[in-house]
């Protein structure tokens, strides 16, 4: 079920949370929710917004590092970052963070998060702890309803077929990409430098919602399987900016306290790196997901 304006029916399936859409893609902001304190009920209902909305935004949240986590257990067990350097003291949190001096951000790319892994995380829970005054904004793409768009020749084409992916971009695999990793604040962890790679469908079917998606993105799909890089990326780049389209996606503004939860089964995002000379720092809390078929 893609987003949608809220009917009567939605009225009466959200009585502990205010479901309020942010665009007709995907995206819906969560009004009266405080996680720290968070009901059985409206914790249901939160989980019924994420799956139909494909992420969701809280604002004001007052959380410690631990009441972050609490939260990310309640959907499953938490990932720690097979590559950047974790929050020190919490293993589970990653620290995307941005230095007023820094050049590059991380996330400037369209992709969905660590899909190198067998078994890419089912969603991240992304905290604003310091924004700057301007930009920083996220862009998220439904890739269900991206998927929905090709034509019958292409989702023929498309089915069977799988991708490799690889952790080269961030290792500084491509062209440029070591420089970028020197100039980002967050740091690779040293002692986890080697090059992973995991092979999944193009199409995927969301595990709860049974929708098929695309799976594949720019930051990670280096090849399909079977074929060269440069047989294969015509066809990434042209689904790529297919998904990407304006009419697929939503954008977030940030404010501190702020927060993101988005389904990394059916979703890209993107971080605008447009607020040189100011400090950004988020938090990210990774659930574990399962093996995309």
């Amino acid at each position: 079920m893609t987003a949608m304006t809220k009917t009567a029916a939605q009225e009466q399936v959200y009585r502990h949370i205010d479901v309020r859409p942010l665009a007709g893609s995907l995206g819906a902001e969560l009004i009266g929710v405080d996680l720290s304190n968070l009901s059985d009920e409206a914790f249901a209902e939160i989980h019924r917004a994420f799956l139909e909305y494909s992420v969701v935004f809280f604002r004001d949240q007052s959380l410690t590092p631990d009441q972050h986590k609490a939260f990310g257990r309640r959907f499953g067990e938490l990932n720690i970052h097979p590559t950047y350097e974790p929050l020190p003291g919490h293993d589970e949190i990653l620290a995307v963070v941005k230095d007023k001096d820094a050049k590059h951000n991380i996330g400037d790319t369209w992709h969905t998060d660590v899909t190198f892994l067998p078994e890419p995380p089912m969603g991240s829970i992304l905290y604003a702890r310091e924004i700057p005054p301007y930009g920083g904004d996220t862009l998220f793409a439904n890739l269900s309803m991206a998927y929905d768009a090709l034509s019958d020749g292409m989702k023929e084409m498309l089915e069977g077929l799988n991708a490799v992916h690889s952790n080269a971009y961030l290792l500084g695999g491509k062209e440029g990409d070591e420089d970028r990793n020197k100039t980002r604040s967050t740091k690779l962890r040293e002692d986890k430098r080697q090059e992973m790679s995991a092979v999944h469908p193009v199409v995927r079917t969301h595990p709860e919602t049974g929708r098929k998606c695309l799976f594949v993105n720019e930051a990670f799909t280096v090849r399909f399987e079977n074929m060269t890089r440069a047989e294969s990326q015509p066809l990434i780049d042209y689904l790529v900016r297919h998904a990407a389209r304006p009419e697929f996606t939503c954008r977030f503004r940030w404010a501190e306290g702020s927060i993101a939860f988005w389904d990394n089964r059916c979703t890209y995002h993107y971080a605008l790196n447009d607020y040189h000379g100011f400090r950004r720092e988020m938090h990210r809390v990774t659930v574990n997901g399962d093996r995309p078929v």
